[in-house]
């Protein structure tokens, strides 16, 4: 029996993007990576407290249960933290701190640091939890090649002053620091890697056809640009973007998840 008083999923999406998805769930090998907080996530407080929305978890389980599909987690959050809130099969493919920790078809982490990376992490260390310290609601999240300064819960004031200073005592201490700034965040790392460079590894490595990537923030551009023409760059939420496609948040998200499931689904079985 059919249900007329709920729309199809599709109809909810625009009609360009269901179009866009139609093509891409017909390429032979196809590789959905996603980001996860304000991507299949909605944005909360505490970042461990962060869930994808059921109907993102349903889609992705679909499509990791899918041949010639592979599914990956690109993530400025440190891998085990992106493991603990995702939750998902260990056949998913998983990137870490803006790429800097790579899990893929084994339970290895490909991350070693040297002996010179490690007194700057020490160091930054130092200066960044000095930052932290001397403000209300603002904190550190320590991650393998670096730190998170959080700021979501500080004053707009207090957010300001967290940014400003430890901008300026990381670059003085840490030659070569790269620093990225995201929602109420900013990300220090004594490694320069961008998810842009995940996305061509991934590739590679899954010896992808097309390649779907959906994300929301500012470090998620990387990704976008290291699209090719055959490939679907989905935004999440407000913001410039080089991605072709845009909703409004991880409910829509969620939706052209589900769409591209049913037709991937479909089409698979075909080739």
């Amino acid at each position: 029996m059919v249900d007329v008083d709920t729309p199809p999923r599709f109809s909810r999406l625009p009609e360009p993007l269901v179009g866009a998805l139609r093509e891409i769930a017909r390429t032979q090998r196809l590789l959905v990576a996603l980001d996860f907080d304000g991507t299949l996530a909605p944005e909360v407080d505490d970042p461990e407290m962060a869930r994808a929305l059921p109907e993102a978890r349903a889609a992705v389980l679909r499509l990791l249960a899918m041949r010639s599909t592979r599914v990956a987690l690109i993530s400025g959050r440190a891998l085990k933290s992106l493991e603990r809130v995702a939750d998902l099969p260990d056949n998913t493919l998983l990137v870490g701190s803006h790429g800097i920790e790579i899990r893929l078809d084994s339970p290895d982490v490909q991350l070693t640091l040297d002996a010179t990376e490690l007194e700057q992490v020490d160091a930054l260390n130092s200066v960044l939890g000095e930052v932290a310290d001397s403000l209300d609601q603002v904190w550190l999240e320590p991650k393998p090649a670096g730190f998170a300064l959080h700021t979501r819960l500080a004053t707009e004031q207090n957010s300001r002053m967290a940014h400003l200073v430890a901008r300026r005592e990381a670059i003085a201490e840490v030659a070569g620091i790269t620093i990225r700034e995201g929602k109420n965040v900013l990300d220090f790392s004594v490694r320069s890697t961008t998810k842009g460079e995940a996305i061509e590894h991934l590739r590679q490595y899954t010896n992808a056809n097309s390649v779907f990537f959906a994300g929301d923030d500012v470090t998620d551009e990387d990704a976008f640009a290291a699209l090719n023409p055959d490939d679907v760059g989905l935004k999440s939420g407000p913001g410039a973007t080089l991605a072709n496609f845009r909703v409004a948040g991880p409910i829509q998200v969620a939706r052209a998840l589900a769409l591209l499931a049913d037709l991937r689904e479909g089409d698979v079985h075909e080739q």
